[in-house]
């Protein structure tokens, strides 16, 4: 089974608790900030593409956007079940065309599959479900600085368990890779006892590779970002963020 279908349940949810509802506030107003075009309406549907619990669609709600979520993780979709979101793969998104005026992909949710192709066919697939004249973000580690910081191995103490995580880039695959070993911490009723393995496996991608795969799809990338605060991008940069729109 594809490791994105094992890993995104209950696990997860307890090892990236720290990603919280305010770091989806300072993403939501990069976003206004960046995409809000001053005397123009904003837009009339936005879509969270691959929205996990939801925390981005919530945010982006309280701001007044009409946005709509969808995930592959019926455990994610599970969280916060007043949220408008639905079930859906990114390759086939189960959306008429030229339905949302824009398309927010966040926290690294590209790359995800094995061949160049399925990965590219979710850029054809944004294409397809922007109106004319939409805009898109897509939130992206830093390949550059990811690969020269990577930590081979650490142990971390997440909610209920210890997470012994392994990590490695693949220069074939060009994949940087996470095995992530959960124990049940010391304090637990089990001590020790290992629970189960996962596995993070992302396509690392230069800049150049994801404009040039955009323009292929027929999207025009606008800026590069480095980080949430609206810097540029650059070589040591955090992040790597594609904002852009699809021609009129």
């Amino acid at each position: 089974m594809a490791w994105y279908k094992e890993w995104f349940g209950a696990e997860y949810l307890e090892l990236y608790a720290h990603r919280d509802e305010n770091e989806a506030e300072r993403h939501v107003a990069f976003v206004e900030k960046v995409m809000l075009v001053p005397n123009h309406p904003g837009p009339r549907a936005v879509l969270d593409l691959a929205c996990g619990a939801g925390r981005h669609t919530e945010k982006l709600r309280r701001h007044g956007f009409r946005a709509l979520g969808v995930d592959l993780s019926l455990t994610l979709l599970a969280q916060a079940p007043g949220l408008p979101r639905t079930a859906g793969d990114m390759c086939r998104l189960p959306f008429k065309s030229a339905s949302f005026d824009w398309v927010l992909n966040f926290f690294t949710s590209f790359g995800y599959f094995e061949t160049e192709r399925q990965n590219f066919q979710v850029l054809e697939e944004i294409e397809r479900v922007l109106a004319p004249g939409g805009r898109f973000l897509i939130d992206l580690f830093n390949r550059e600085q990811v690969i020269k910081n990577l930590v081979a191995e650490e142990t971390q103490e997440r909610g209920r368990y210890r997470a012994v995580i392994e990590r490695w880039f693949d220069p074939e695959t060009e994949r940087v890779n996470k095995r992530i070993h959960l124990h049940a911490r010391d304090d637990s009723e089990k001590p020790g006892e290992p629970i189960r393995t996962f596995l993070e496996s992302v396509r690392a991608y230069r800049p150049d590779e994801v404009t040039i795969g955009l323009k292929w799809a027929g999207l025009e990338v606008e800026s590069l970002y480095g980080n949430f605060e609206r810097e540029s991008f650059q070589h040591d940069s955090e992040r790597l963020i594609l904002v852009g729109r699809k021609p009129s």
